[in-house]
């Protein structure tokens, strides 16, 4: 089994010690403040998170904040793309540029072992849309879906210590759900960069030319059904990746159950606007976000039950890229639960690392099988 796992992630830098702080507090101080701006709903439930998943958290939605903006506010375009690139490389080599988004992603890829096929996956992502490329049906949006957002689920599943493929599965999948909501509240805006997301083959079903509606954009019954479909597929995918709480640690679940409740009220607002995303944009009012953050905080519970299916076909490339197992399990971080653990925390680490030997004898077996 053990030959049969990828190997652990080499740097050339070392990684920091536990006795010294993975990122500096200035640091952390600067990437809360570009989270603070760029991302309300996730900055609003990150306050959720352990402080030492939190300051990840930032790198990692600011390393992604970053390059979404390099493609869509400076349309830099295939320059951009290629600068993002050369950033990546020379992140994963040791030698990120100096900027302090740089600077805190490498660190915090190489110390958590994040694969580097999902920030490749992000920047392949941003390239269809320096294409421009058009999604002919829902998997085509998955696809889309699974490097611009499916990827942030996974790297932050990893970055809380869930390397079981079934919660990489759940996180993709949960990813992909907040993603579709982007998609359904962003149709008018996006339209009128000359950009759209909804699958065209729904779209021709309603007697809808898509690039006609693209030069006049307006809320035709076609784009509003196509709106609901959207959010529908969106609902299940959300059910699919909350049930994956499970697999993380008790303290980080509300601020994960937070983050996808706040997205799903998008949908709710939009379903409110009969499906008008074109004249009108959802927006969540910031009380009603603080209900749905206390709404969360239950969920440091053990949920009923784990989701062990497949997770998006579309996705599978992520599961994949941590091996039939994950990491090797006498090489993964140890939790850092902190000094505010509890007895259910350490419970449930303990189930976890039975549930994942478990997993490695199933594959032992069937590889021996074949």
């Amino acid at each position: 089994f053990m030959a049969a796992c990828p190997p652990w992630p080499q740097h050339t830098w070392k990684a920091p010690s536990m006795a010294e702080p993975l990122l500096s507090p200035s640091d952390v101080d600067d990437l809360r403040g570009i989270i603070r701006t760029g991302s309300h709903s996730f900055y609003a439930a990150s306050r959720l998170l352990p402080q030492e998943v939190r300051d990840g958290a930032f790198a990692i939605y600011a390393f992604c904040r970053m390059s979404d903006d390099i493609i869509d506010e400076t349309h830099a375009g295939a320059d951009g793309l290629a600068s993002l690139r050369q950033r990546l490389n020379a992140a994963y080599a040791g030698t990120p540029a100096d900027t302090v988004i740089d600077r805190c992603f490498a660190r915090v890829a190489g110390f958590y072992g994040i694969p580097k096929t999902y920030p490749e996956a992000l920047i392949e992502g941003l390239g269809w849309d320096v294409d421009e490329r058009t999604y002919e049906t829902l998997s085509d949006v998955y696809a889309y879906a699974a490097r611009v957002a499916g990827t942030v689920g996974a790297m932050m599943a990893i970055l809380m210590g869930a390397r079981h493929p079934s919660a990489i599965a759940r996180a993709s999948d949960l990813g992909a759900a907040m993603q579709l909501t982007n998609i359904a509240r962003d149709v008018g805006e996006d339209a009128r960069n000359g950009r759209i997301y909804l699958p065209a083959v729904w779209l021709r079903a309603g007697g809808l030319r898509p690039n006609t509606w693209l030069a006049r954009p307006t809320a035709e019954p076609a784009v509003r059904n196509a709106t609901k479909r959207l959010l529908d597929e969106a609902d299940r995918l959300y059910a699919r990746g909350l049930s994956g709480l499970a697999y993380l640690p008790a303290r980080c679940r509300p601020a994960i159950s937070a983050a996808a409740e706040i997205y799903r009220e998008i949908g709710v607002v939009i379903a409110a606007n009969d499906y008008d995303s074109v004249s009108k944009r959802a927006v969540v009012p910031g009380p009603r976000k603080l209900q749905l953050v206390a709404k969360a905080l239950p969920s440091i519970l053990l949920p009923g039950g784990e989701d062990a299916s497949l997770a998006l076909p579309e996705n599978q490339f992520l599961v994949s890229a941590l091996g039939t197992a994950g990491a090797p399990l006498d090489r993964q971080p140890a939790p850092k639960l902190g000094p505010g653990a509890t007895m259910l925390d350490l419970l449930l680490t303990l189930k976890a690392r039975e549930r994942d030997r478990n997993y490695a004898g199933q594959a032992v077996g069937q590889e021996a099988a074949g």
